[in-house]
């Protein structure tokens, strides 16, 4: 059975503290220059994830990702047929 999941932006001081998010969840990304990591746990635990990512002194904020929840399927997916007929103008 898959698990739903969720990510989580952690953004902190310094970049010695990454061992640290390790055990919070599975470590996907983390940028040096801006100072972040993407974190992906199950959606059961986010907001206890989130509760103890803030109570850790070396976190600046965390915020969870909204990618799940953003609709992929569109309405409208039939082509303009003025567009088609541009596109058509090179062959």
């Amino acid at each position: 059975m898959l698990m739903s999941r969720q990510g989580i932006i952690v953004w902190f001081h310094q970049m010695k503290h990454v061992k640290h998010l390790k055990r919070m969840g599975h470590l996907i990304y983390v940028s040096k220059k801006l100072k972040y990591a993407l974190i992906y746990v199950n959606q059961d635990d986010i907001d206890d994830r989130i509760t103890q990512l803030n109570n850790l002194p070396f976190v600046t904020k965390v915020e969870p990702s909204y990618k799940p929840f953003i609709k992929t399927e569109y309405e409208n997916a039939i082509a303009d047929k003025a567009k088609e007929y541009d596109y058509k103008m090179g062959l």
